[in-house]
């Protein structure tokens, strides 16, 4: 019961996530946001893993390539990229890409986790690319043609594939690790992969001033986006698998459409209303009927 009203709950705590990376632009760099945000979701976590990682240190031990693997994926790549991203994009752009998601990881999920896709899933798949490819276009066929595409864009689309990676390795690598140190444990390896960037960071970019509002938007990123997300999408994949899971992404693009338009007054265009209408209904029908195990 839980499990379903989280796919409901889940894609709006991410979606702020998107709001952030715009509001953080000029305020704090990507990866000292990035870093920042999981270096205190990791210290919320600790009191209530601390114990269970200290007795699981042997597990921690034979699992650490993947936690590290997994870090880099789901707190590097998904978190400062998107961040850098947001310099250049809009934050529904940015909802819009992500939910392309979901069928990406329903087509690895034939092969890695044998879950099964027919005549249809794979209709909605090129639906949904379509779609994609619609938004990052902006509605003009000329800038696909042109190569003419926002660097935004291109940041979120690898941020993308890192996802679909970060959630079909999530499921097929097995742990002994209970859901919370699990999570403690990757957000380890993910600060172990952001922290040479964050140096690079400090040692290149032109210094900005660590403000009240900077610490805000830290603060912000690591529990609602950070900590409560992802410690519900851990859950998510262990009550309904992988496919079923991707479903509730479907959602985030309205969420953070809406967020955009209410807090950024970033208003929706055209060219946004025609993408949802490729990749939202190309998602659900891309999962609803896929075999989970």
């Amino acid at each position: 019961m839980w499990a379903q009203v989280l796919l409901f709950l889940v894609p709006a705590l991410w979606s702020s996530n998107y709001l952030i990376a715009r509001l953080g632009h000029g305020v704090i760099h990507p990866h000292t946001l990035a870093f920042g945000r999981w270096a205190l979701a990791f210290a919320l976590l600790l009191p209530f893993v601390g114990a269970g990682l200290l007795a699981n240190l042997g597990a921690v031990r034979r699992e650490w390539r993947h936690l590290l693997v997994l870090g880099a994926l789901g707190m590097w790549i998904c978190g400062a990229w998107v961040y850098i991203a947001a310099q250049t994009t809009t934050a529904a752009n940015i909802a819009l890409i992500y939910a392309a998601a979901p069928v990406a990881i329903a087509i690895v999920g034939v092969k890695v986790l044998h879950e099964r896709m027919g005549r249809l899933q794979w209709a909605a798949v090129a639906s949904a690319l379509a779609g994609v490819l619609f938004v990052v276009a902006r509605g003009d066929v000329q800038n696909l043609l042109a190569l003419r595409l926002a660097p935004g864009d291109l940041w979120i689309v690898a941020a993308a594939v890192s996802w679909t990676a970060y959630s079909v390795l999530l499921k097929h690598w097995p742990s002994a690790l209970g859901p919370g140190e699990r999570l403690a444990a990757i957000i380890g390896g993910g600060l172990v992969a952001l922290l040479p960037a964050t140096v690079w960071e400090w040692m290149t970019a032109p210094p900005l001033p660590l403000t009240q509002y900077g610490l805000f938007l830290v603060a912000l990123a690591a529990v609602v986006p950070g900590v409560l997300s992802y410690g519900a999408y851990s859950l998510l994949q262990r009550e309904l698998g992988a496919a079923r899971t991707a479903l509730m992404q479907y959602l985030a693009p309205v969420y953070g459409a809406l967020l955009a338009w209410w807090i950024l007054g970033e208003a929706p265009r055209w060219y946004h209303g025609v993408g949802a209408a490729l990749i939202l209904p190309s998602i659900w029908l891309a999962t609803q009927r896929v075999a989970v195990r």
